[in-house]
C-alpha cells in the first residue's frame, strides 16, 4: 500500500509498505520511502530511503539517497548516497559525496560531480 505521511514538521513524504509491487515509473516532489518491489524508474526531487526489504529494478534520480535494499539500475544522486551494510547495487552511480558502509556491494561505475 502506498501512502503519504505529515511529520510534525509539516513535512510531507510517501511510503510504498513491504507488501507493494509497482510495475510502472514513480514521480514524485516529495521525500519517499520504498520497502516494496518497483520495475520502473523512480525520480524524486527529493530523499529516497529504500528499506531493508526492497527492490528496485530500474534507474533512479533523486537529491538524496540512503539505500539498504537492491538496485538493479543505474543511481544519480544530486548530493548524497548512502549505502548502508545490506545494501546492493547493480549498475552505475553518480553523485557529489558517497558514503558506503562495510559490506554493501557496489557492482558498477561509479562517478563523482563536483557540483
Amino acid at each position: 500500500m502506498a501512502k503519504e505521511i505529515v511529520t510534525n514538521a509539516g513535512t510531507i513524504y510517501s511510503v510504498l509498505t513491504v507488501d507493494t509491487a509497482i510495475v510502472g515509473n514513480i514521480a514524485t516532489d516529495n521525500d519517499i520511502r520504498i520497502d516494496g518491489r518497483v520495475e520502473g524508474d523512480v525520480d524524486c526531487k527529493g530523499k529516497l530511503v529504500m528499506g531493508p526489504q526492497s527492490y528496485i529494478k530500474g534507474n533512479i534520480n533523486c537529491v538524496n539517497a540512503e539505500v539498504l535494499g537492491q538496485v538493479d539500475g543505474d543511481v544519480t544522486a544530486v548530493e548524497m548516497l548512502t549505502l548502508r551494510s545490506q545494501a546492493v547495487i547493480n549498475g552505475a552511480v553518480k553523485m557529489a559525496t558517497l558514503m558506503i558502509e562495510p559490506n554493501a556491494r557496489l557492482n558498477g561505475l561509479c562517478s563523482m560531480n563536483a557540483e
